[in-house]
Protein backbone atom coordinates (compact mmCIF):
# COMPACT_ATOMS: atom_id res chain seq x y z
CA UNK A 1 0.00 0.00 0.00
CA UNK A 2 1.69 3.52 -1.08
CA UNK A 3 1.68 5.99 1.41
CA UNK A 4 -0.94 8.04 -0.03
CA UNK A 5 -3.81 5.23 -0.21
CA UNK A 6 -2.94 4.54 3.59
CA UNK A 7 -2.65 8.26 4.66
CA UNK A 8 -6.02 9.81 7.04
CA UNK A 9 -6.73 11.59 4.11
CA UNK A 10 -7.82 8.85 2.31
CA UNK A 11 -8.52 6.10 4.62
CA UNK A 12 -11.27 9.02 6.30
CA UNK A 13 -13.61 10.24 4.06
CA UNK A 14 -14.74 13.13 5.54
CA UNK A 15 -12.42 15.35 8.27
CA UNK A 16 -14.89 16.98 10.70
CA UNK A 17 -12.60 20.03 11.70
CA UNK A 18 -12.61 22.51 14.33
CA UNK A 19 -11.48 26.29 13.47
CA UNK A 20 -9.69 28.17 15.92
CA UNK A 21 -6.88 26.61 16.93
CA UNK A 22 -7.17 23.88 14.39
CA UNK A 23 -7.73 25.63 11.01
CA UNK A 24 -6.96 29.05 12.40
CA UNK A 25 -6.19 31.51 15.18
CA UNK A 26 -8.56 34.59 14.68
CA UNK A 27 -7.25 36.12 11.87
CA UNK A 28 -4.16 33.90 10.89
CA UNK A 29 -4.04 30.66 9.63
CA UNK A 30 -2.69 27.64 11.61
CA UNK A 31 0.83 26.88 10.01
CA UNK A 32 0.66 24.21 7.06
CA UNK A 33 -3.19 24.67 6.96
CA UNK A 34 -3.73 26.14 4.01
CA UNK A 35 -1.65 23.80 2.09
CA UNK A 36 -2.46 20.74 3.49
CA UNK A 37 -6.30 21.24 3.71
CA UNK A 38 -5.98 21.85 -0.41
CA UNK A 39 -4.10 18.69 -0.59
CA UNK A 40 -6.36 16.42 0.87
CA UNK A 41 -9.28 17.68 -0.70
CA UNK A 42 -7.24 16.50 -3.86
CA UNK A 43 -7.10 13.08 -2.61
CA UNK A 44 -10.39 12.95 -2.23
CA UNK A 45 -11.61 13.84 1.18
CA UNK A 46 -14.37 15.61 1.97
CA UNK A 47 -13.93 18.83 4.37
CA UNK A 48 -16.57 20.23 6.90
CA UNK A 49 -15.45 22.70 8.94
CA UNK A 50 -17.68 22.48 12.63
CA UNK A 51 -17.90 24.74 14.94
CA UNK A 52 -19.46 25.22 18.41
CA UNK A 53 -19.78 29.51 17.70
CA UNK A 54 -23.08 30.24 17.12
CA UNK A 55 -22.48 33.98 15.87
CA UNK A 56 -21.47 33.95 12.57
CA UNK A 57 -23.35 32.59 9.79
CA UNK A 58 -21.86 29.85 7.28
CA UNK A 59 -21.85 32.32 4.84
CA UNK A 60 -19.14 34.18 6.98
CA UNK A 61 -17.33 31.72 8.23
CA UNK A 62 -16.29 30.70 4.72
CA UNK A 63 -15.24 34.07 3.10
CA UNK A 64 -13.02 33.72 6.37
CA UNK A 65 -11.37 30.60 5.38
CA UNK A 66 -11.70 32.12 1.45
CA UNK A 67 -9.91 34.49 2.69
CA UNK A 68 -7.37 33.04 4.47
CA UNK A 69 -6.66 30.87 1.39
CA UNK A 70 -8.60 27.87 3.08
CA UNK A 71 -11.19 25.68 0.42
CA UNK A 72 -14.36 26.18 1.60
CA UNK A 73 -18.06 27.05 0.59
CA UNK A 74 -21.20 28.17 2.55
CA UNK A 75 -22.40 24.48 2.87
CA UNK A 76 -19.02 23.33 4.10
CA UNK A 77 -19.56 25.20 7.23
CA UNK A 78 -21.58 23.73 10.01
CA UNK A 79 -22.57 25.48 13.51
CA UNK A 80 -23.70 24.57 16.72
CA UNK A 81 -26.58 27.11 15.60
CA UNK A 82 -27.85 25.10 12.87
CA UNK A 83 -27.94 21.86 14.69
CA UNK A 84 -29.87 24.33 18.00
CA UNK A 85 -32.25 25.02 15.10
CA UNK A 86 -32.74 21.52 14.18
CA UNK A 87 -33.70 20.15 17.74
CA UNK A 88 -36.12 23.38 18.20
CA UNK A 89 -37.78 21.91 14.80
CA UNK A 90 -38.36 19.09 15.95
CA UNK A 91 -39.68 20.16 19.18
CA UNK A 92 -42.21 22.96 17.82
CA UNK A 93 -44.60 23.54 14.80
CA UNK A 94 -43.58 24.81 11.31
CA UNK A 95 -43.10 28.58 11.94
CA UNK A 96 -43.06 29.21 15.74
CA UNK A 97 -41.94 32.35 17.56
CA UNK A 98 -39.04 31.35 19.10
CA UNK A 99 -36.99 33.94 21.67
CA UNK A 100 -33.21 34.49 20.44
CA UNK A 101 -30.52 35.21 22.80
CA UNK A 102 -27.13 35.62 20.67
CA UNK A 103 -26.71 36.97 17.14
CA UNK A 104 -27.12 36.49 13.46
CA UNK A 105 -26.00 32.81 13.01
CA UNK A 106 -29.05 31.95 15.18
CA UNK A 107 -31.48 33.88 13.33
CA UNK A 108 -30.28 32.62 10.04
CA UNK A 109 -30.68 29.14 11.24
CA UNK A 110 -34.13 29.54 12.80
CA UNK A 111 -35.35 30.95 9.61
CA UNK A 112 -33.72 28.14 7.60
CA UNK A 113 -35.73 25.71 9.37
CA UNK A 114 -38.70 27.34 8.71
CA UNK A 115 -39.03 29.57 12.59
CA UNK A 116 -40.10 32.77 13.29
CA UNK A 117 -37.04 34.92 15.36
CA UNK A 118 -38.07 37.07 18.00
CA UNK A 119 -36.78 38.80 21.21
CA UNK A 120 -39.04 39.39 23.72
CA UNK A 121 -40.76 36.71 26.29
CA UNK A 122 -43.90 38.72 25.85
CA UNK A 123 -43.84 37.11 22.26
CA UNK A 124 -45.36 33.92 23.55
CA UNK A 125 -42.34 31.66 22.44
CA UNK A 126 -42.88 28.23 22.25
CA UNK A 127 -38.76 27.76 22.36
CA UNK A 128 -35.71 29.87 23.98
CA UNK A 129 -32.28 29.48 21.84
CA UNK A 130 -28.93 30.98 23.48
CA UNK A 131 -25.70 31.30 21.61
CA UNK A 132 -22.83 33.60 21.97
CA UNK A 133 -22.84 37.14 20.40
CA UNK A 134 -20.34 39.76 22.35
CA UNK A 135 -23.58 42.62 22.68
CA UNK A 136 -25.15 39.97 24.96
CA UNK A 137 -26.58 41.97 27.86
CA UNK A 138 -28.97 41.95 30.77
CA UNK A 139 -31.99 42.71 28.58
CA UNK A 140 -31.30 39.78 26.34
CA UNK A 141 -30.57 37.65 29.68
CA UNK A 142 -33.61 38.54 31.42
CA UNK A 143 -35.86 37.56 28.65
CA UNK A 144 -34.40 34.47 28.36
CA UNK A 145 -35.35 34.14 32.40
CA UNK A 146 -38.73 35.03 32.02
CA UNK A 147 -39.93 32.26 29.01
CA UNK A 148 -37.82 29.67 30.67
CA UNK A 149 -39.38 30.40 33.92
CA UNK A 150 -42.59 29.56 32.45
CA UNK A 151 -41.75 25.94 31.40
CA UNK A 152 -40.79 27.06 27.58
CA UNK A 153 -38.39 24.64 25.52
CA UNK A 154 -34.76 26.01 26.25
CA UNK A 155 -31.64 24.77 23.77
CA UNK A 156 -27.88 26.19 24.39
CA UNK A 157 -25.94 26.47 20.92
CA UNK A 158 -22.75 25.24 23.76
CA UNK A 159 -22.35 25.75 27.33
CA UNK A 160 -17.67 27.00 26.10
CA UNK A 161 -17.12 28.51 29.50
CA UNK A 162 -14.69 30.96 28.16
CA UNK A 163 -13.52 31.86 24.47
CA UNK A 164 -10.39 32.84 23.26
CA UNK A 165 -9.83 36.89 21.78
CA UNK A 166 -6.84 38.75 20.48
CA UNK A 167 -6.90 40.13 24.19
CA UNK A 168 -6.92 37.21 26.24
CA UNK A 169 -9.31 34.66 27.17
CA UNK A 170 -12.94 36.43 27.75
CA UNK A 171 -16.73 34.43 29.19
CA UNK A 172 -18.16 32.62 26.38
CA UNK A 173 -21.54 31.17 26.32
CA UNK A 174 -21.31 28.64 28.80
CA UNK A 175 -20.95 31.56 31.34
CA UNK A 176 -24.08 33.20 29.91
CA UNK A 177 -25.82 30.47 30.16
CA UNK A 178 -24.99 29.84 33.90
CA UNK A 179 -26.76 33.59 34.19
CA UNK A 180 -29.84 31.68 33.52
CA UNK A 181 -29.52 28.66 34.70
CA UNK A 182 -28.85 30.62 38.05
CA UNK A 183 -31.69 32.78 37.93
CA UNK A 184 -34.27 30.02 37.06
CA UNK A 185 -32.82 27.01 38.34
CA UNK A 186 -33.61 24.93 34.59
CA UNK A 187 -31.05 22.83 32.86
CA UNK A 188 -30.39 23.46 28.74
CA UNK A 189 -30.76 20.48 25.80
CA UNK A 190 -26.75 21.28 24.45
CA UNK A 191 -26.88 21.26 20.63
CA UNK A 192 -22.72 21.82 20.43
CA UNK A 193 -19.96 19.51 21.20
CA UNK A 194 -19.55 17.28 23.12
CA UNK A 195 -23.05 17.08 22.40
CA UNK A 196 -24.28 14.62 20.11
CA UNK A 197 -26.89 17.19 18.02
CA UNK A 198 -24.00 18.86 16.05
CA UNK A 199 -22.10 15.81 15.49
CA UNK A 200 -25.49 14.51 13.91
CA UNK A 201 -26.14 17.50 12.18
CA UNK A 202 -22.79 17.42 10.51
CA UNK A 203 -23.00 13.68 9.40
CA UNK A 204 -26.73 14.75 7.99
CA UNK A 205 -25.41 17.78 6.36
CA UNK A 206 -22.21 15.94 5.24
CA UNK A 207 -23.26 12.21 4.53
CA UNK A 208 -19.79 10.69 6.03
CA UNK A 209 -19.70 7.43 6.16
CA UNK A 210 -16.21 7.12 7.75
CA UNK A 211 -15.70 10.85 9.05
CA UNK A 212 -12.32 11.85 11.21
CA UNK A 213 -12.77 14.42 13.62
CA UNK A 214 -9.69 16.95 14.06
CA UNK A 215 -9.65 19.54 16.42
CA UNK A 216 -7.43 20.98 19.46
CA UNK A 217 -9.51 20.44 22.28
CA UNK A 218 -10.19 17.09 24.82
CA UNK A 219 -13.52 18.39 26.10
CA UNK A 220 -15.16 19.54 23.14
CA UNK A 221 -13.73 18.09 20.30
CA UNK A 222 -12.34 14.86 21.16
CA UNK A 223 -15.30 13.88 23.48
CA UNK A 224 -17.55 14.87 20.95
CA UNK A 225 -15.82 12.20 18.67
CA UNK A 226 -16.54 9.79 21.58
CA UNK A 227 -19.54 9.93 22.07
CA UNK A 228 -20.35 10.07 18.21
CA UNK A 229 -18.42 6.69 18.23
CA UNK A 230 -15.99 7.80 15.49
CA UNK A 231 -12.65 8.39 15.42
CA UNK A 232 -10.50 11.79 16.39
CA UNK A 233 -7.22 13.50 15.21
CA UNK A 234 -5.73 16.46 18.40
CA UNK A 235 -3.58 18.39 17.03
CA UNK A 236 -1.35 20.52 19.36
CA UNK A 237 -1.95 23.94 17.64
CA UNK A 238 -4.21 25.13 19.88
CA UNK A 239 -5.75 24.54 23.18
CA UNK A 240 -4.70 21.21 24.48
CA UNK A 241 -0.44 20.85 25.01
CA UNK A 242 1.26 17.39 25.76
CA UNK A 243 0.51 18.01 29.31
CA UNK A 244 -2.59 17.78 28.70
CA UNK A 245 -3.48 14.85 26.11
CA UNK A 246 -1.18 12.74 28.79
CA UNK A 247 -3.58 13.44 31.28
CA UNK A 248 -6.71 12.92 29.35
CA UNK A 249 -9.52 10.61 31.38
CA UNK A 250 -10.88 7.73 29.11
CA UNK A 251 -13.43 9.61 27.33
CA UNK A 252 -11.37 12.68 26.02
CA UNK A 253 -8.33 10.41 24.43
CA UNK A 254 -8.14 10.64 20.65
CA UNK A 255 -7.37 7.90 18.55
CA UNK A 256 -4.50 9.97 16.65
CA UNK A 257 -2.02 12.51 17.60
CA UNK A 258 -0.02 15.14 15.91
CA UNK A 259 1.64 17.85 16.07
CA UNK A 260 -0.23 19.26 12.99
CA UNK A 261 -2.43 19.20 9.98
CA UNK A 262 0.21 17.77 8.06
CA UNK A 263 -0.64 14.57 10.00
CA UNK A 264 -3.36 14.05 7.57
CA UNK A 265 -1.51 13.81 4.77
CA UNK A 266 0.42 10.83 6.46
CA UNK A 267 0.21 7.07 7.20
CA UNK A 268 -1.45 7.10 10.89
CA UNK A 269 1.33 6.38 13.69
CA UNK A 270 0.54 5.44 17.16
CA UNK A 271 2.47 3.40 19.71
CA UNK A 272 2.66 -0.33 20.21
CA UNK A 273 2.95 -2.72 23.19
CA UNK A 274 6.09 -4.07 23.69
CA UNK A 275 6.61 -6.13 26.38
CA UNK A 276 5.52 -4.19 29.71
CA UNK A 277 5.62 -0.88 27.44
CA UNK A 278 5.09 0.77 24.64
CA UNK A 279 6.87 1.84 21.74
CA UNK A 280 6.98 4.62 19.05
CA UNK A 281 9.48 5.59 16.76
CA UNK A 282 12.47 5.75 18.54
CA UNK A 283 10.63 5.68 22.30
CA UNK A 284 9.81 3.66 24.61
CA UNK A 285 7.74 3.83 27.81
CA UNK A 286 6.35 2.20 31.00
CA UNK A 287 4.45 2.87 34.02
CA UNK A 288 6.32 1.00 36.94
CA UNK A 289 4.81 1.38 40.74
CA UNK A 290 2.97 4.21 39.24
CA UNK A 291 5.60 6.28 37.54
CA UNK A 292 5.75 6.49 34.48
CA UNK A 293 9.55 6.76 32.28
CA UNK A 294 10.54 7.05 28.37
CA UNK A 295 13.85 6.57 27.04
CA UNK A 296 14.90 6.56 23.79
CA UNK A 297 15.47 9.74 20.84
CA UNK A 298 14.12 11.05 18.15
CA UNK A 299 11.02 12.76 17.07
CA UNK A 300 8.85 14.23 20.32
CA UNK A 301 5.73 13.30 18.92
CA UNK A 302 6.35 10.04 18.79
CA UNK A 303 7.47 9.90 22.30
CA UNK A 304 4.66 11.84 23.53
CA UNK A 305 2.55 8.98 21.50
CA UNK A 306 4.30 6.24 23.54
CA UNK A 307 4.08 8.25 26.56
CA UNK A 308 0.45 8.81 26.06
CA UNK A 309 -0.33 4.85 25.53
CA UNK A 310 1.34 3.34 28.49
CA UNK A 311 0.13 6.04 31.18
CA UNK A 312 -3.65 5.29 29.14
CA UNK A 313 -3.20 1.93 29.35
CA UNK A 314 -2.13 1.80 33.26
CA UNK A 315 -4.40 1.05 35.88
CA UNK A 316 -4.99 3.87 38.93
CA UNK A 317 -2.94 6.76 39.17
CA UNK A 318 0.22 7.70 36.75
CA UNK A 319 2.70 10.16 37.96
CA UNK A 320 4.00 12.05 34.80
CA UNK A 321 6.25 14.75 36.46
CA UNK A 322 8.86 15.18 33.97
CA UNK A 323 7.90 13.46 30.94
CA UNK A 324 6.99 16.47 28.74
CA UNK A 325 10.49 17.87 29.30
CA UNK A 326 12.25 15.19 29.04
CA UNK A 327 10.35 14.70 25.10
CA UNK A 328 11.62 17.98 24.51
CA UNK A 329 8.27 20.14 24.83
Amino acid sequence: MSEQTSALAVAYDVALLDLDGVVYTGARAVPYAVEVLAEARRRGMGLAYVTNNASRTPKVVAEHLVELGVPAQPEDVVTSAQAAARVVAERVPEGAPVLVVGGEGLEVALRERGLRPVRSADEEPAAVVQGFAADVGWRELTEACYAVRRGVFWVASNTDVTIPTERGIAPGNGALVGVVRAATGVEPVIAGKPELPLHRETILRTGARRPLVVGDRLDTDIEGAHNGGVDSLLVLTGVTGPDGVLAAGAGQRPTFVAEDLRALLAPPVTARRDGDGWVCGGWSARVVAGVLTVTGEGARIDGLRAACAAAWAAEGAVDTAGVVARLGW
